[in-house]
């Protein structure tokens, strides 16, 4: 996962650095890397699909869909590396353990809401699709061990197989697949073979790499690579709502047996090219003012990805005070570029990871960093009580309001068990009609049932719903510091929280440490991890510098260790009859481990999803001592699932080292292997294989016979090899096109007003139109006959109730908006994202209009009409009647609220074209004073 939201944030922050993968100058690339969880998952469960797969056998066909769509858009020329997610290190199974817990939490309230709608429905008389019986209802079953990954592995061999045989695009490629028997998150393992390779002295520096994935710790690995050539794909994260759309959803065709893509779910791919990453970086990075210093550009990016770990990872809990969504690497940044004097130099030194001494981390550095950026902290929580505190009372409000509204609806005699859904009369139809209903009324009612059920589920996991939120800590509030140490750690006095600040420090200090050599090198240990499920605050790591820290290597988990360790009781049906009494007998010795219900913190959160699970942590010890008195009665199958292989090689029987390799068969057997060299300058790889003998089961069920196909080659990744954390000597940079002024000035989040939060830059191009009806004449409004009225204001601001942060006017680069140069101009058009300059618009939301230091924003309006009134999402014109939206004085219900101090206008009625309002009447007469931020 890494840091959430990390890519959009990083997209609207260095915008040149993603490209359509459609576009007919998309680069060759020679290796193509899957991490295949990416692909399991949205297979497995599609998003918005009305007929998802219910067997294992559909889930393998659409996963072969999306991987000949994927390897039809990068064409690789050489490889094609699919790794699949292994046992993982001990740190990373404790979030694997709190996500399956939630997941089946999540999953038993989600069937309760179903069945809640689904009798509403039924008593509306609307038919929809009876629930669907399925065998892959539980999604823990993607884990290293379980059955259904055993099936995937054979049958991803079975289909390379057949793709490298009848496929002439794959004619010349090599695939290597790394299922959930080899150890190692997908992602690492991929990251493990292009450090080997870069390590080879016949590798070539120019070769091009692309990677598909959806996790944000990509790119930092890709980053960390140091590669010249390396681009990420994947689905473009689309506006308004800046979801991921894992659009290739494939489903049966109701025209066909074959399985086709969904093209309306179908989100565009994008590629994020590291290159151009680079150079924002380096100019982003760049020390000002510091004329005796030479400025490393990789050790300057290696500083930034580790920075970026402070802002989240799958590995340590987040910093109390750093949020994306509030700014943190943006805060990060501008404290080391200031600080990077007095820090002394760089933070980490990656040419130093071999040293044992800790020598590739400056503990000293890192603590005057993060001292630094702790001194932010007070305005931060200030500023974040402050937002939550008018959040909280406008959805009160609201609240309130929507009470008072369904008091009169009940008033007026409508039923209280459907209020909310439908009225009374059109549920009277819709039971008249119900045995009428086509199969594609069926359709369309069954997607609305997900739809609502999707809704329920978002709605009552809100937890301002209510208007009750706790929230104990206070963050900002006089003694926050020993109410967190208090509430989370349960230190009641203060020498107990010094000793807790201690011990929770240098427990996150080797964290850092560790998911620093993790991402540059190799798991650092198996067995360590973060005993807390809360980090300190920034200004806590007094003393860092006196942390030591040293790593035992230890052994990676079976994968059935694993799955005691990550599974929840609701999810033992994906384990051996042995294992699985462990779990739910209750005399077992382990069921402590296996609670059926258990705390989710949810104090200072808004939503569910943001509450952290309160786990007891895997006892290693113990659980070991238990899974070793049931090994043996594991049946044969069973403990195929139970081993750790290498990563499998697959060759087109054509090619030059297949006949090497096959005759190899007639001196090996099924019981041992034989080790070959592979030549580098023959095969562009460097490794070891092992050779023996294997039996693949087809689609059909059949076992292979004697032949060719009965050769299993294992591929072994080199493992002594010295990584150098810099572009290789000959590697070609690619042409510059990244320049100082394609860097926007940033405003720190605690310093803007308002919300001003980073992932409300991207205008809501599907929304409704967004225009208060109101009265009177304010300044730069239109009004008459569709007449605009432009009052020039210098050094004035606009607000409209996009609860974005205030951008300069002036020229902007944004395709949302035409250039247009204007000076000490602010406007906010009411589009959900951060102010933008005045001048031309591209959208057909507003007119166009240009002007220097002023605007006319040709979404306000003036008609006949009485008083009106607008929520922010949609005109709601309560004038009289007319063709169109009627105008008079009226109320805008707004974050920021315009409040004209006019008479009504007395123009004649207007009239509503496309998306612009024109009015046809004569000219008001009534005038309104202009808003202003202090008017509120």
């Amino acid at each position: 996962m890494g840091v959430p939201s990390f890519y959009r944030w990083l997209v609207n922050k260095y915008p040149k650095i993603v490209s359509d993968a459609a576009a007919a100058e998309s680069p060759d690339f020679d290796n193509l890397y899957l991490d295949m969880n990416g692909l399991i998952h949205p297979c497995f469960r599609p998003d918005d699909d009305p007929s998802p797969p219910t067997t294992a056998d559909e889930v393998f066909r659409r996963i072969h869909d999306y991987v000949d769509k994927l390897f039809n858009i990068v064409k690789p020329r050489k490889l094609l590396f699919m790794a699949i997610d292994g046992v993982a290190p001990r740190a990373k199974m404790n979030q694997q353990r709190s996500r399956r817990f939630r997941s089946a939490k999540d999953s038993k309230h989600a069937v309760e809401v179903e069945e809640r709608i689904r009798k509403q429905f039924e008593a509306e008389g609307r038919a929809v699709l009876p629930k669907q019986e399925s065998e892959i209802s539980d999604s823990n079953v993607i884990t290293p061990g379980t059955e259904f990954m055993h099936l995937l592995s054979e049958n991803l061999r079975s289909y390379v197989r057949r793709r490298l045989e009848e496929n002439p695009a794959w004619e010349n490629i090599k695939v290597i697949l790394s299922d959930d028997k080899a150890p190692g998150e997908g992602e690492h393992k991929i990251m493990s073979f292009i450090r080997a390779q870069r390590a080879s002295s016949e590798y070539d520096p120019n070769t091009r790499h692309c990677l598909y994935g959806l996790d944000a710790d990509l790119i930092m690995l890709a980053l960390a690579t140091h590669e010249a050539h390396f681009s990420i794909l994947r689905e473009e994260v689309l506006p308004p709502n800046g979801e991921f759309r894992n659009a290739n959803i494939v489903r049966a065709s109701p025209h066909s047996g074959n399985e086709v893509f969904q093209a309306s779910k179908r989100a565009p791919y994008q590629y994020l090219n590291v290159s151009v990453l680079r150079e924002y970086l380096s100019l982003d990075m760049e020390i000002p003012g510091f004329d005796k210093f030479v400025f490393d550009q990789d050790r300057a990016i290696d500083d930034f990805i580790f920075i970026c770990f402070f802002a989240g990872n799958d590995f340590l809990p987040h910093i109390p005070s750093l949020s994306l969504h509030e700014g943190c690497i943006d805060l990060m940044m501008d404290v080391y570029k200031k600080e990077f004097q007095n820090l002394g130099g760089y933070l980490v030194n990656m040419e130093k990871i071999d040293d044992k001494n800790g020598g590739y981390i400056k503990l000293s550095r890192v603590e005057r960093f993060i001292l630094a950026v702790g001194q932010y902290e007070e305005k931060i929580f200030c500023k974040r009580a402050n937002l939550r505190e008018k959040k909280l009372s406008r959805m009160l409000a609201e609240y309130r309001d929507a009470q008072e509204d369904e008091k009169n609806s009940l008033d007026e005699g409508a039923s209280s068990e459907v209020l909310g859904m439908h009225d009374i009369t059109r549920i009277d139809k819709l039971k008249i009609s119900a045995p009428a209903e086509d199969a594609d009324k069926v359709m369309e009612n069954t997607k609305e049932l997900k739809l609502k059920i999707k809704d329920e589920i978002k709605r009552e996991s809100d937890m301002f719903k209510d208007g009750i939120c706790a929230d104990k800590l206070k963050l900002g509030t006089p003694g926050w510091r020993e109410r967190y140490y208090n509430e989370k750690f349960c230190a009641d006095n203060s020498t107990h929280m010094e000793s807790t600040r201690k011990s929770v420090v240098a427990e996150y200090c080797e964290g850092l440490c560790w998911v620093l050599l993790y991402y540059f090198s190799e798991v650092p240990s198996f067995t360590w991890f973060y005993p807390y499920h809360y980090g300190p605050f920034a200004s806590d790591f007094r003393g860092l510098s006196q942390v030591k820290v040293k790593f035992q290597k230890g052994f990676p988990f079976k994968p059935f260790d694993q799955l005691m360790g990550v599974l929840p009781p609701s999810s033992s049906h994906a384990l051996p009859a042995a294992y699985k009494r462990l779990m739910l007998d209750e005399e077992s010795k382990i069921i402590d481990l296996y609670p059926t219900e258990f705390k989710i913190d949810v104090d200072g959160k808004r939503f569910l999803w943001q509450g952290i699970s309160i786990l007891p942590f895997i006892d290693e010890e113990r659980l070991l001592v238990e899974t070793r008195k049931v090994e043996n009665k594991l049946e044969d199958l069973e403990k195929i699932r139970n081993e750790e292989t290498h990563h499998r090689l697959f060759l087109r029987h054509s090619s030059e080292l297949w006949q090497e390799l096959s005759s190899c068969r007639e001196r090996t057997n099924s019981e041992k292997s034989r080790a070959v060299a592979i030549q580098s300058k023959i095969e562009g790889i460097d490794g070891t294989l092992h050779v023996t003998i294997d039996r693949v089961e087809m689609d059909d069920g059949k076992k292979s016979e004697c032949s060719t196909d009965d050769i299993c080659i294992f591929y072994e990744i080199p493992r002594c090899f010295k990584f150098v954390p810099r572009l290789l000597e000959g590697a070609n940079v690619p042409e510059k096109t990244v320049y100082r002024e394609d860097l926007e000035e940033i405003v720190l989040w605690h310093e803007q007003r308002g919300q001003g939060a980073w992932r409300n830059q991207t205008p809501n191009y599907q929304k409704p139109d967004m225009a208060p009806q109101s009265a009177g004449r304010g300044r730069g409004f239109c009004f008459g006959r569709g007449k605009e009225a432009s009052v020039p204001q210098e050094n004035s601001y606009r607000d409209y109730g996009n609860m974005g942060r205030r951008q300069p006017a002036g020229s902007f680069r944004r395709d949302d908006y035409d250039r247009s140069t204007s000076s000490n101009t602010y406007r906010d058009y009411g589009n959900m994202g951060r102010q933008q300059p005045a001048g031309s618009f591209r959208r057909d939301d507003y007119n166009r209009s240009t002007s220097s230091n002023r605007h006319s924003d040709s979404n306000f309006w003036q008609g006949r009409g009485g008083a009106a009134n607008a929520d922010w999402r949609v005109r709601n014109p309560s004038g009289n009647s007319g063709p169109g939206y009627q105008g008079g004085q009226g109320q805008s219900h707004m974050s920021r609220p315009f409040v004209p101090s006019g008479g009504f206008g007395q123009a004649g009625q207007g009239q509503r074209t496309n998306r612009t309002f024109v009015p046809n009447g004569g000219r008001g007469q009534g005038r309104g004073r202009g808003w202003s931020p202090t008017d509120s």
